[in-house]
């Protein structure tokens, strides 16, 4: 089992959500964070005034997959959240060593 982590827009969420509902994905989990990559943040202008904004707001999708599934994720992750504009985000796969479904004791990929 891998853990499928997204680093994405927020206004990106529901294509993301959508994507991955028509691979058959039955639950994911979001969070609302804040960060910066390579663009080190964005200057904006506030009533005339000059600020730096160092962290972005950005939403992190996380889900977990059999084996099996984890490519098509990445691949709809990825389809549904470019924009082709920097700071688009990141995709991270980690390994998942076990899994328990806390209401029924189900285990590994049945508790998916």
């Amino acid at each position: 089992m891998k853990l499928v982590m997204a680093i994405i827009k927020p206004f990106k969420l529901d294509e993301v959500r959508e994507a991955l509902t028509a691979l058959g994905i039955q639950g994911l989990t979001v969070s609302e964070v804040k960060g910066f990559g390579r663009q080190k943040g964005q200057t904006e202008i506030y009533r005339g005034a000059e600020y730096s904004v160092s962290f972005l707001p950005k939403v992190k999708v996380e889900v977990a997959v059999t084996d099996e599934l984890v490519d098509s994720v990445v691949e709809a992750i990825q389809k549904a959240a470019n924009t082709g504009r920097i700071g688009d985000g990141k995709i991270f796969v980690l390994d998942v060593v076990q899994t328990v479904r806390i209401r029924t004791g189900e285990q590994n990929a049945d508790a998916l």
